[in-house]
């Protein structure tokens, strides 16, 4: 198995603040904005995001959560692994509001797909945008294309992409596997 260095630390950064102002852009004073990462991995980005728009951009009343798509997903019935789910941590309504749903990496578009069901038992938003941090285009089983996007990559069936972050792993850094 072979690893490529996709992204490196200071290259996640540059990325990370690029989103950060695309997100300003569009949303202005976030008045009307709830940003929603996917559980587990989305949750660190939106972190991320929602720390940097409060500290470099001043945007002080940011609305936010975590959804969990565990049991929405259409194959989780189809391993026999156990899932483990994470929380759903849901702090605001999102009916009538712009909301941004936030992961780490795009690949079949079925964890989005399970996202846009799972939203629907906390309200109706007026929009719903995707933002990723890694967009595999060639993998897409449905079609789900990102508002915003990190980088796109280029990565066959056989590829992981691999997303680390200084929280959880000790570093940030973004890899692609070789099988």
């Amino acid at each position: 198995m072979s690893q490529k260095v996709l992204l490196n630390h200071n290259e996640v950064n540059i990325i990370l603040h690029r989103l950060a102002c695309q997100l300003v852009e569009k949303h202005s004073n976030f008045s009307n904005t709830v940003l929603i990462g996917l559980q587990p991995r989305g949750k660190f980005l939106a972190n991320r995001l929602k720390d940097l728009l409060k500290s470099e951009y001043n945007i002080s009343e940011l609305q936010s959560g975590f959804l969990d798509i565990t049991f929405y997903r259409d194959d989780f019935r189809r391993t026999s692994k156990v899932l483990e789910a994470s929380t759903t941590e849901m702090n605001c309504i999102v009916e009538d509001k712009n909301v941004v749903f936030i992961d780490d990496v795009l690949y079949t578009g079925r964890s989005i797909r399970a996202a846009l069901t799972a939203i629907q038992s906390y309200g109706r938003p007026s929009s719903i945008e995707l933002l990723i941090l890694i967009d595999r285009r060639f993998s897409r089983h449905l079609p789900i294309q990102p508002d915003y996007r990190g980088r796109q990559v280029d990565a066959i069936d056989n590829e992981k992409v691999i997303v680390n972050w200084k929280e959880l792993h000790g570093e940030d850094a973004v890899y692609l596997l070789k099988q």
